[in-house]
């Protein structure tokens, strides 16, 4: 004969009961636990140091910014290598973007900054000159000449010794005059052979909207003032 307490049995309450007590018995594997943290902190560790070397990668790769000065052909150069008198030259960078220096020979120089200059003139020294001590300058930079024509005050040629944006060169030109078309200005740019036109919208860029228009130049780009 069952006994019942309310609605539950007694052999329903002592199955229930053991049941309990064999999942509370049951043993956790720690050694496991542990195992598969160890595995979680390992993969954590490799994405972390995948991260940092594609960071370092990226940072080495990393292209001349904008506002970097640029070497041009009729760029005067002074390259100077410490302790070695023989190797001090002012050069003027030719027309095909050459220059030839000492235990170098003929290297480009064109197209590069000063600093990648720097370091090519370095890496190549370095078969004869243990550690040498590269320094580069730009003595002047008439390769970096900039157009103006149309209706500007004062339309010509003009060496930009620093870098210069649109805006800044129209200032060096006099400004606008009464008859341009403001908002129709373009600047010409030749790469690798073929021209590409830029457009110039200065009421928009003087209002300090658009200012992505207003580009850094280089050396013979012409600004076209309609």
């Amino acid at each position: 004969m069952n006994l019942n307490f309310g609605k539950i049995s007694i052999p329903f309450f002592f199955l229930f009961l053991c049941a309990s007590q064999s999942f509370a018995s049951e043993p956790v594997e720690p050694a496991k636990a542990a195992s598969t943290a160890e595995q979680a902190a390992a993969k954590g560790e490799a994405v972390k140091a995948g991260t940092a070397g594609t960071e370092q990668t990226a940072a080495k790769n990393e292209p001349a910014r904008a506002d970097t000065y640029v070497i041009q052909p009729g760029d005067v150069l002074q390259i100077d290598v410490w302790k070695e008198k023989d190797l001090l030259r002012e050069l003027m960078v030719r027309p095909d973007g050459g220059i030839n220096f000492p235990l170098v020979g003929e290297m480009v120089a064109a197209g590069k900054t000063v600093e990648q200059l720097r370091d090519d003139i370095k890496g190549k020294l370095a078969k004869y000159v243990p550690d040498p001590v590269v320094t580069v300058s730009v003595k002047q930079g008439l390769g970096n000449k900039i157009y103006i024509i149309g209706k500007v005050n004062r339309p010509g040629e003009y060496v930009a010794t620093r870098n210069m944006d649109v805006m800044q060169a129209l200032t060096m030109a006099g400004g606008l005059n009464p008859y341009a078309s403001e908002n129709k200005i373009k600047i010409l740019r030749r790469i690798n052979g073929e021209q590409k036109t830029f457009r110039f919208k200065y009421s928009r860029v003087e209002k300090g909207e658009d200012l992505e228009q207003n580009i850094i130049l280089q050396g013979g780009d012409i600004v076209v003032v309609p």
